[in-house]
């Protein structure tokens, strides 16, 4: 199989690596991914400046491309000036840390993946709550034997499988969950203080808020040890809404400018 892989924690991240050094003994992989860290960066895309694309070897099955841009930028140059042939998968990750709920609209992970399936090709977004325990070596090992199942179905057009693996010192996973999104929310804290030039700067932080009220969704299953997977799609319209909705006439007044 063809694999295309990229991350929001940068090329050397020890999660990619990780990926790319179990995957290259049965597939051939290419790479396409930040020169540095660009952890949630979301979608976005760099149009005021020029990206470099530097190209590494690392074996006979694989090769890489340190770009200087975000995560959707390199799937968006990788997949669209250096890869010769269309991937038949799109790996991003392993990410440093779990994406659930609404990280989802922030994490340059995802937004990858997204970006893969925007461009047609199966995207999986990969994250580890954290990397105890020789973490990514597990999950890495999970991802090669998974897609390599009878079972596996890659995810339909229009769809990025989101994948979230909990800490292994919890011991390891049962089962894989295919759930919702659940109830990640963060209140806000600004960290307010001056430079030594007397200017006033901010840290934005944090504390996180997970509802483990609702059983089946990614957030409780993730807390409970069970590794998830949530289909996610593009089309954020909310169609209960549009349904009664009305249309309005524009008075002529506005019309005549």
């Amino acid at each position: 199989m063809r694999i295309f892989l990229s991350n929001d924690d940068g090329i050397g991240a020890r999660g990619i690596q990780t990926l790319r050094r179990v995957l290259e003994t049965q597939h051939d992989i290419t790479m396409a991914a930040p020169e540095k860290q660009q952890s949630a960066m979301g979608h976005a895309i760099t149009m005021h400046k020029p990206l470099y694309a530097k190209e590494i070897r690392y074996g006979l099955n694989s090769r890489g491309w340190r770009i200087n841009g975000t995560p959707a930028d390199c799937v968006k140059l990788g997949l669209g000036a250096l890869v010769s042939e269309p991937p038949d998968l799109m790996l991003s990750g392993i990410n440093h840390g779990s994406n659930l709920g609404r990280d989802v609209f922030y994490s340059g992970t995802v937004s990858a993946a997204m970006e893969a399936m925007f461009l047609g090709v199966p995207a999986v977004a990969l994250s580890l709550e954290n990397d105890e325990q020789n973490g990514f070596e597990w999950v890495a090992e999970f991802v090669r034997w998974w897609i390599g199942e009878p079972g596996f179905q890659l995810p339909a057009p229009g769809v990025v499988y989101n994948v979230n693996f909990p800490s292994l010192s919890r011991g390891l996973p049962k089962e894989m969950q295919a759930v919702r999104l659940g109830t990640r929310e963060y209140v806000n804290d600004f960290q307010r203080a001056q430079d030594p030039r007397g200017r006033e700067y901010f840290w934005i932080a944090g504390e996180r808020l997970d509802n483990l009220d609702e059983v089946d969704t990614d957030v409780a299953q993730h807390h409970l040890g069970a590794i998830t997977l949530t289909p996610l799609h593009m089309h954020l319209t909310d169609m209960t809404t549009l349904a009664h909705l009305t249309s309005w006439h524009v008075p002529s007044q506005w019309k005549d400018g």
